[in-house]
């Protein structure tokens, strides 16, 4: 489930606190002035906190208050952290104002008791979050939330735990660093990309995530032996991905392969077996190597399986493809992996039961029914040069026997110089102009096929069928103007109408069968995602490989490691 929340702030409680700083302040006062009014200006500090610096760009950790949710009231912490000692940690440690407000808020909201240090020292939420925060600095190669003071510190309280909690200072230090890192974490790790991504060329909407409530669930509850992170399943398979391939890497990373034949096959024996046979057991293709020159049966499967993950022609050979992506040394393979572990924190938390799935570089649509993998089927795709977007729809309608409404582009650029060449091309391809507009109308060899699915968008772009089957057959396959050609389109319209009674599949037939334009409405329409991921885990666990089509891992590249 998302995390996005409203937080209800125990009021009765925050106005007792304001109180008791009002008396206190009272009390000082008969001793001297300025500590009543340093006091008072703390009470102001923390009312109005929520309220400062909401208009500054770097506010990313605005709430979303378009949820529901109750914040925990429970009880934490027999030490607290009051107004003044956040006021003097932030002219120590200088942050900015919208993380300055976060932190402030979480301890407002939870009375100021502390949320990773009792009187007995560290809670285990602290070591499992300070663990993690390690962890992932060497999963992700990343020392950007790196803090000496905050390693210091922790080791002593880890270390010597007694005369740590005797240093109220160094207490109180360690307190808030460790939620200003945590705040740090949670945007980095799952919020993402800063720059926007309809930048780098996602137009899928991304939703706000509560870094509050996280941070809430953590302290809350010492059971947890680690963070429950706001993320996609995707996200979590990958990431075990790259703490394999960090393991591979450390261990002297991928042979490489040099081979002397043009294709290498089952029965051949070579000296350059050994390390293939080495790289697949790595990567877990082949599940036994026997350490022979000999290439068995089982380096044959092995092949076939790899061959699968990278997209390339399942052969079980060693040709020049499948040598080629056997030598892209481990450094890159981990480049690929965090570039879109970075796309996956930009996904929905939590996928609708029923959806599609276009992966462009994949060439593939997948098909989703509560929440599993129903079918999937090849797709066609744009070319290099007339790229299919990256977006989310909701298919609305399914058109049998369609027209197709020629773009003014393909008009201009292919169909007026063909027409120049041959005055009847308008006849002989089924066309005709209707106001000036070019469409080719319903028939066998219409360009949209038998059928199209259309998800109102901004790009012009439907799924629908093609005369130009044979192109499927291809691995690579970015041939169209941007629109997506569906493999098994009857399939498809069978799946989106099931629940129309009015449209069984036998009626749907008999409509093919003709050339009558249908339009049929899909209620409730069904949500498609055109995405783009170069590197994934699929529903049987295996890692994914694919060749950067559109070269925006380049682009986003720069956003994710500053090249």
């Amino acid at each position: 489930m998302e995390v996005y929340f409203i937080y209800t702030v125990n009021v009765k409680r925050l106005l007792s606190n304001t109180s008791r700083f009002f008396k206190k302040g009272i009390k000082d006062c008969e001793r001297s002035f300025i500590p009543f009014l340093f006091r008072l200006w703390s009470v102001v500090f923390i009312i109005l906190t929520p309220f400062i610096s909401c208009k500054s760009k770097e506010n990313t950790h605005r709430l979303d208050t378009r949820e529901p949710a109750i914040y925990s009231s429970q009880n934490y912490s027999e030490l607290k952290i009051d107004s003044t000692i956040l006021l003097n940690f932030f002219k120590i440690y200088p942050q900015q104002d919208s993380l300055k407000h976060s932190v402030a808020q979480f301890y407002s909201w939870r009375g100021f008791q502390n949320a990773w240090l009792t009187s007995n020292g560290l809670s285990l939420a602290a070591i499992n979050f300070y663990e993690q925060l390690l962890s992932d600095s060497q999963i992700f190669s990343d020392k950007s939330l790196n803090n000496n003071t905050l390693d210091s510190l922790f080791l002593l309280a880890s270390t010597e735990e007694k005369r740590f909690m005797k240093q109220t200072k160094s207490v109180e230090t360690l307190e808030i660093l460790l939620t200003v890192t945590f705040f740090k974490y949670a945007e980095k790790m799952y919020n993402g990309a800063t720059t926007s991504t309809r930048n780098l060329d996602w137009f899928i909407p991304r939703k706000k995530k509560s870094y509050m409530i996280l941070l809430d669930s953590l302290v809350s509850n010492n059971a947890e032996s680690q963070i429950q992170e706001p993320v996609n399943e995707y996200y979590t398979r990958l990431k075990e991905k790259l703490k394999l391939y960090r393991n591979i890497q450390e261990s002297g990373g991928f042979p490489n392969i040099v081979v002397d034949k043009k294709v290498l096959k089952k029965g051949d024996s070579a000296l350059y077996i050994l390390p293939l046979k080495k790289h697949l057991a790595l990567t877990g293709d082949l599940k036994i190597n026997d350490n022979t020159n000999i290439f068995t049966k089982d380096l044959e499967t092995a092949v076939i399986n790899f061959q699968h993950r990278l997209g390339l022609a399942e052969n079980g050979k060693i040709d020049p493809p499948t040598v080629k992506e056997l030598n892209e040394p481990i450094a890159f393979r981990i480049k690929q992996i965090m570039v879109n572990l970075e796309r996956l924190r930009w996904v929905p938390v939590q996928m609708e039961k029923e959806y599609l799935l276009v992966n462009i570089p994949e060439f593939r649509l997948h098909v989703f029914e509560n929440n599993k993998l129903l079918w999937q089927t090849n797709v066609v795709v744009g070319k290099a040069a007339r790229r299919t977007s990256i977006f989310k729809g909701n298919i609305a309608t399914v058109v049998l026997n369609p027209y197709w409404g020629i773009p003014s582009r393909i008009v201009q650029e292919e169909i007026l110089p063909k027409i120049n060449r041959n005055p009847n091309y308008l006849a002989d391809n089924n066309m005709e102009v209707i106001d000036g507009n070019y469409r080719q109308k319903p028939g066998s060899n219409n360009a949209l096929g038998k059928m199209k699915f259309l998800f109102p968008n901004n790009y012009s772009i439907y799924l629908h069928d093609t005369p130009s089957k044979s192109l499927f057959k291809e691995n690579a396959r970015a041939f169209s103007h941007g629109c997506i050609r569906v493999e098994n389109p009857k399939k498809l319209a069978y799946h989106l109408l099931k629940n129309n009674i009015e449209w069984p599949e036998t009626r749907i037939d008999k409509v093919l069968e003709t050339n009558v334009n249908t339009n049929i409405k899909v209620s409730p329409t069904v949500p498609v995602y055109i995405a783009y991921f170069t590197a994934w885990v699929d529903v049987a666990g295996q890692l994914n490989f694919r060749h950067d089509l559109y070269n925006l891992d380049n682009k986003l590249a720069k956003e994710v490691f500053g090249e």
